[in-house]
């Protein structure tokens, strides 16, 4: 599990297609301490939980690998990673953490495009679209992670809803690079998917 709160950024490194191109070995490069990564660890890269399958360092810096499945590939923006990619991070949830955006699950749901950009005074407006069947789980107000990010949504038409972006978040995240056409991880809210599934069933 996680927050949404994201506490590092880092870069792929290099990138290995294997099983005949249904896997792709990713190393990462990041600033956590190697001692702290076992292998098995989760690691969310933007958005998507990841397992640890081996770490080390190389010229001063820690790096990761991590495996991403046909699944992850076809459902995510993981598609069109590449070396020199940057990937918001987040370590694992651990008990007694704070709970300082919502939960997340590391499960993506799908993608939303970036149809607008809106500059503000050192702040962001993105509007975003994303299918219908994804849209029905946002709401205005309500909780939505992007790329790995707990955000706010603020409107909501139809399949498009929108976010503001200050200035912590387009400086400590990827966000800031978001433009017209970007592809980004969405997770809807867990309690909104429950609820709709409530509904179905009475």
């Amino acid at each position: 599990m996680f927050t949404g709160i994201v506490t590092d950024i880092g870069e792929i490194e290099a990138l290995t297609p294997t099983a005949q191109g249904q896997l792709h070995r990713l190393r990462i490069g990041c600033s956590y301490d190697q001692g702290t990564i076992a292998d098995g660890a989760s690691i969310a890269s933007n958005g998507i939980c990841m397992t640890v399958v081996g770490s080390g360092t190389a010229g001063g810096r820690t790096w990761y690998e991590v495996d991403a499945g046909a699944e992850t590939l076809a459902m995510t923006t993981a598609k069109h990673w590449g070396v020199g990619t940057r990937l918001n991070l987040e370590r694992a949830l651990k008990i007694g953490d704070e709970l300082g955006g919502h939960i997340v699950t590391g499960h993506v749901d799908g993608v939303a495009t970036v149809v607008a950009r809106e500059e503000l005074p050192d702040m962001a407006r993105f509007t975003l679209e994303t299918s219908r069947e994804l849209a029905r789980f946002i709401a205005a107000k309500g909780s939505v992670t992007l790329d790995g990010t707990s955000l706010t949504v603020n409107t909501v038409d139809d399949i498009r809803f929108s976010v503001l972006i200050i200035p912590h978040t387009l400086s400590a995240t990827i966000l800031g690079g978001w433009r017209e056409g970007s592809a980004v991880n969405l997770e809807v809210d867990l309690m909104a998917r429950y609820a709709a599934r409530l509904s179905e069933m009475k």
